[in-house]
């Protein structure tokens, strides 16, 4: 089992800019695919971002103002946002998808926007 540790959340501010960080307790150079959801209060888990092999896709709430990066020879993840909005208020999660499995799932991180 890979473990997730996901940091840089916290209180921002309206309009600023935050660096989320997902490292795994391995090498995630044999990442498949590297996500980021999150999940606003009282609403299902939705997708941010996900980068697959170099082809990323953004949600279009967040496309344009966000980056979705990893460094391999930190075995981490990035998801860098700009312009933050009250609707980006939510736990934020990493997932990693290994070649051949297995994929895990962080525990989450609290981003809240402040106005």
């Amino acid at each position: 089992q890979v473990q997730l540790v996901e940091s840089g959340g916290g209180l921002v501010p309206l309009g600023g800019s935050l660096r989320l960080s997902c490292t795994a307790s391995r090498s995630i150079i044999s990442v498949y695919t590297a996500g980021w959801y999150r999940q606003p209060p009282g609403k299902q888990r939705e997708l941010v971002a996900i980068d697959s092999r170099g082809n990323t896709i953004y949600a279009d709430s967040v496309k344009g103002r966000s980056t979705i990066s990893r460094d391999n020879a930190k075995n981490t993840v990035y998801l860098e946002m700009n312009e933050l909005r009250p609707e980006d208020t939510a736990v934020y999660y990493c997932h990693l998808l290994f070649s051949g499995g297995p994929d895990s799932w962080g525990e989450g991180v609290q981003v809240t926007v402040s106005s």
